[in-house]
């Protein structure tokens, strides 16, 4: 990850690229466990806090029912306006850039 911020901060990369130039998939985000011990709590259906489409098809792929997304409302500053769009538009976010 540290690696990454590097490749972002210095040569002006998104997250994306950065990603991939180190050798690794665009999101290396992995859901199972998590679903694993939400399973094991004995949750079955859950509400959820996110605009990453992928979280919610990770979630029901190993049995946990996703009743409702709530989406998570950023407000774009210069700082974060490129990694909102990059998640947006790269990574299929469900996020609508605010000013």
């Amino acid at each position: 990850k540290l690696k990454a911020y590097t490749l972002q901060d210095d040569l002006g990369m998104d997250t994306v690229e950065a990603n991939i130039k180190l050798g690794f998939k665009p999101d290396l985000r992995d859901y199972g466990i998590g679903a694993q011990i939400l399973r094991d709590l004995g949750v079955s259906k859950m509400a959820l806090l996110t605009n990453n489409p992928k979280k919610i098809v990770g979630l029901e792929g190993y049995g946990i029912e996703v009743v409702a997304r709530y989406p998570i409302e950023i407000m774009a500053n210069a700082e974060n306006r490129g990694y909102l769009q990059c998640k947006r538009d790269r990574m299929g976010h469900l996020i609508e850039v605010m000013d």
